[in-house]
């Protein structure tokens, strides 16, 4: 806070308030000498106080109603580098999320898929989050046959039939940290050219967890996975992002320039989408070890097929 010129944190429920360790709320007053939760943060802010940094997940309702004499700036700039290196701990609990979404994955195999819509298969996945102790489901998708070609797709009313490519992901928060596990299915049988397609995908997966390792830019993780997609020639149907930061949020840093470090932990998501065909993606989560690259999950990207 020193080094830049802020005289006071405000933060609201979000993940930088949980990260210091916020409860009930409604805020969290930091200065230099005390912390505290209250209703009223403007009795808390030191007279005087020029800067106050508040939370970037305020509203614009409560940053109008905060009634602080200062310049309001983002917080993000002390408390996002503090949470980009995990301590053992965290570390401990991003593997307990992991597991948790890995096992609701595990279960796709045990659904039956013929015939049911897109939207009801996302409800059932979203129950059996529930039901692995998820304290918020962060996005459930499913996409069929023609929908994997698309990146954002949502599930939809479409019914799925013998011989679709299947997408599934899962992301949500345990224990207060996110976890999101994503795996290709297939059902009955593969569509034509899918297998060597998905390959690809594979490859430039293993492609980045190799370049995920101490004392490189973040941003060589994505290029290894692009020269795997584009050698492959894919190249134009890649995803545009390979990956993020994840922690107490879905997508936190680092950027691309930011040279990695033991205790980062990432979310590595390779994909292709071939439009009006089919499209893959696999997403796990890995920590940034001294020796490299440690996925925090155990479920294997074999191609399963569904045969109900």
């Amino acid at each position: 806070m020193a080094e830049t010129g802020i005289d006071a944190l405000v933060l609201r429920p979000s993940p930088d308030f949980r990260f210091l360790g916020g409860g009930q709320g409604p805020f969290l007053v930091l200065t230099q000498e005390a912390m505290a939760e209250t209703g009223d943060p403007a009795a808390l802010v030191p007279q005087g106080a020029r800067r106050v940094g508040v939370d970037p997940e305020m509203r614009v309702r409560e940053l109008f109603g905060l009634a602080i004499e200062a310049e309001l700036v983002p917080a993000a700039p002390v408390l996002a580098p503090l949470r980009l290196r995990k301590e053992p701990y965290e570390i401990e609990a991003l593997r307990r999320a992991v597991a948790a979404a890995e096992g609701v994955l595990a279960r796709v195999p045990e659904l039956a898929w013929f015939g049911e819509t897109e939207r009801a298969m996302a409800a059932r996945l979203r129950a059996l989050l529930l039901e692995s102790g998820c304290e918020k489901p962060l996005s459930v998708r499913v996409a069929a046959g023609e929908h994997t070609a698309r990146p954002a797709h949502l599930p939809a009313h479409r019914v799925i039939n013998p011989g679709d490519a299947l997408g599934v992901s899962v992301c949500g928060r345990w224990g207060g940290y996110c976890a999101e596990a994503a795996r290709v299915f297939v059902v009955a049988e593969p569509p034509e050219d899918f297998e060597a397609m998905y390959s690809v995908v594979l490859a430039a997966h293993r492609a980045g967890l190799a370049a995920l390792r101490p004392g490189v830019p973040a941003g060589e993780v994505a290029r290894a996975v692009a020269e795997v997609i584009d050698g492959s020639g894919y190249g134009r149907f890649a995803a545009p992002h390979a990956g993020r930061g994840i922690g107490l949020a879905p997508d936190e840093g680092p950027g691309a320039e930011t040279t990695l470090e033991p205790g980062m932990t990432f979310c590595l998501e390779p994909a292709i989408h071939v439009p009006d065909l089919f499209g893959a993606r696999v997403a796990d989560v890995a920590l940034c070890a001294q020796a490299g690259a440690l996925p925090l999950g155990t479920a294997p990207h074999t191609l399963h097929v569904l045969d109900r």
